[in-house]
């Protein structure tokens, strides 16, 4: 099983607060950093998208190179490499599949699972494409989409207020999957400016979708390390 990882130790580690993220590890080969909701990954287009996740991790480490991102509504855990051969070894795990994400959300309405397995986990299984003309949506498509899946299974229910608190595993990683999926079943993320019924975008003052896990083997010692993050809705 995946050991947990050590508290931050780094002594930058102080006074991270007025940078405007968490830094949730540091160790001479890669960090892990908490994104907040509403902030970008990394810089967008014009000066008013400069401010981003991977720059304010930069201040204090200039090295800190991007591994992988979240979407700008989406908080929780990002990986960052120190050194242009750790972000190329986390990279390549990711694209073998060997980091896994954990995501926590709540969505609206009351899901049933369809044929989970023994741990209690169902499959989405749909591809997904770019919507074109509406860029940057995505939607289902059978013959043009890539293949995409994701694990889900219940949490809670909340009866009276209509809606469903799940944790979620991407199992590959395209961008919106897993708020592409969840409106596919019917039950979009509440807060959700892209996908969510007007009802459901009024519901959340922010897109309840938290990355609270990362389990993977460290590139450097390869020891499995488990970081986590508290979902804060």
């Amino acid at each position: 099983m995946p050991t947990h990882a050590t508290p931050v130790h780094d002594t930058l580690a102080q006074g991270v607060a007025p940078f405007g993220f968490d830094l949730v590890y540091a160790d001479a080969s890669l960090l892990v950093a908490g994104k907040p909701a509403g902030l970008l990954a990394v810089p967008g287009r014009g000066d008013d998208k400069q401010d981003c996740l991977s720059r304010r991790v930069q201040a204090l480490y200039p090295e800190a190179l991007v591994v992988h991102r979240l979407d700008m509504a989406t908080s929780g855990l990002m990986l960052l490499a120190r050194s242009r051969a750790v972000q190329r070894s986390l990279s390549q795990a990711f694209a073998d599949r060997q980091i896994q994400k954990t995501y926590e959300a709540v969505v609206q309405g009351l899901p049933g699972m369809t044929a989970p397995d023994e741990d209690g986990w169902a499959t989405i299984n749909l591809p997904i494409a770019v919507d074109w003309p509406r860029r940057p949506l995505r939607v289902i498509e059978p013959l043009l989409g890539k293949p995409s899946l994701t694990r889900w299974r219940i949490l809670s229910q909340d009866a009276p207020g209509n809606a469903t608190r799940l944790v979620l595993q991407p199992v590959t990683g395209r961008s919106h999957q897993l708020r592409v999926h969840l409106q596919a079943l019917g039950h979009p993320i509440l807060g959700d400016a892209l996908y969510a019924t007007a009802q459901g975008q009024a519901s959340a003052p922010r897109l309840l979708l938290h990355a609270r896990e990362l389990r993977l083997i460290h590139p450097v010692t390869g020891v499995a390390v488990h970081f986590k993050s508290p979902t804060p809705f």
